[in-house]
């Protein structure tokens, strides 16, 4: 395991706070694999644009790697190429930052084909600017006769196969995001209704999937557990069914080039019909997170879609006293503790109704002929009474409108 050095900055934007983006810091360099030895937070009005920290701060750090025998300096916000040459040059070590750290995480969380070609086209992004300074030993000497290069520099070389690879990755995600939206349409045919899970990572989403679809996926107290988008069926209380999909979790100072490359993932969140926003209930930023989630959600266009609050995590007694505020302030919510099933059915019946605005109550009668179609109203709605004629199976039930529609069509 690695031995790394946090570091971190405390601007007038960000007082206050900086505590707590250094404890998520630490726990994002444990899921990736290093030991958190020391950690160094400096205020200042804005980061120096040579070295992010003051170069003294800088000086201070290279005397604590000495002492720690630290391998790396890990920085809680994404550094520029210079930053980054500029501190690797004066600290002699590793230099990590933020989104590269996160990058680094994804990598190893990705399981799936498109999981895979999302995370390596964000770290290809990430890199291509980052390339300047390396292999400059190749580079052209100089302008006149007898003082040109080789040719292509190494550095150029580079850049062009990345530049290469990444209009590679760009073309299968985009052959993907065709896939997944002829899977949308098929769903949608069927008219069986969507709900996506968003929220902060870590806060429930794959245990809540788990619990209301007795599901098997892996759900850990790890950041970024879940990063491949998992969908499974859940029954409704008065019958009928959705499908109900998880998805990779947010964070605070959520590299662009993660959110650019899992668009195609994220747009499953846009064609929900309803998304339930898990939140830590326990988590002392909680307030925090959610405003981050509903930044993320206003740049994915999915601020509009009907939501509901789900306080998740209400068994552990940290929430005890957070939830009576936040409560008052997202009154349209319902409280659950997801790891042992505590709220289940009032979140179940909170989702029925919400899908259910707009359904018509229709009473038909269906010939014994047709009465493959009493299994569809089953499906796609609430059956409340039938009555077996000499004609037929009399039916009573509550359908979405469409379903209705199409059901009299069939008779």
């Amino acid at each position: 395991m690695e031995k790394a050095i946090l570091a971190g900055l405390e601007t007038d934007a960000s007082r206050g706070s900086s505590i707590y983006t250094m404890q998520e810091l630490a726990r994002l360099a444990q899921t990736a694999g290093a030991v958190p030895v020391a950690e160094v937070v400096q205020s200042r009005a804005r980061p120096d644009a040579a070295y992010y920290l003051g170069k003294g701060k800088v000086e201070e750090l290279k005397i604590i790697a000495a002492e720690t025998g630290a391998d790396l300096v890990i920085f809680d916000d994404e550094l520029t190429p210079t930053q980054i040459r500029n501190l690797e040059k004066l600290l002699e070590m590793r230099v990590v930052d933020r989104t590269a750290l996160i990058l680094d995480i994804f990598a190893g969380r990705a399981r799936s084909r498109e999981g895979k070609l999302q995370v390596e086209l964000a770290q290809l992004t990430y890199l291509l600017p980052r390339l300047a300074g390396r292999g400059t030993q190749l580079s052209r000497l100089g302008g006149g006769i007898g003082t040109r290069g080789p040719g292509e520099t190494k550095l150029e070389t580079d850049r062009r196969r990345l530049r290469k690879r990444i209009g590679d990755l760009q073309a299968e995600i985009e052959e993907i995001k065709k896939h997944r939206l002829l899977h949308r349409r098929a769903r949608q045919k069927n008219d069986v209704p969507t709900v996506a899970l968003v929220g902060y990572t870590n806060a429930g989403k794959s245990t809540l999937l788990n619990t209301l679809a007795s599901a098997n996926v892996a759900a850990e107290d790890k950041l970024f557990a879940t990063l491949d988008p998992t969908t499974r069926e859940v029954a409704l209380p008065g019958g009928g069914s959705f499908l109900l999909t998880d998805t990779v979790g947010f964070i605070q100072k959520l590299p662009h080039h993660l959110v650019a490359a899992f668009r195609a993932t994220l747009e499953e969140i846009t064609a929900a019909d309803l998304l339930l926003h898990v939140v830590d209930t326990a988590h002392p930023q909680a307030e925090r997170q959610m405003a981050e989630v509903n930044k993320i959600l206003s740049e994915l266009g999915a601020e509009m879609l009907p939501g509901l609050v789900v306080f998740n995590k209400m068994d552990l007694p940290e929430a005890a006293w957070q939830y009576p505020v936040l409560a008052r302030q997202y009154p349209e919510h319902v409280a659950v503790a997801a790891k042992n099933g505590r709220g289940i059915e009032d979140l179940l019946m909170a989702v029925e109704r919400i899908l259910r605005q707009g359904d018509k109550q229709v009473e038909i009668l269906i010939p014994f002929a047709r009465a493959g179609l009493l299994s569809l109203v089953r499906r796609h709605g609430r059956l409340e009474a039938q009555e077996y004629l000499p004609e037929g199976i009399r039916v009573r039930a509550v359908l979405p409108a469409r379903w209705a529609e199409k059901i009299r069509r069939e008779l």
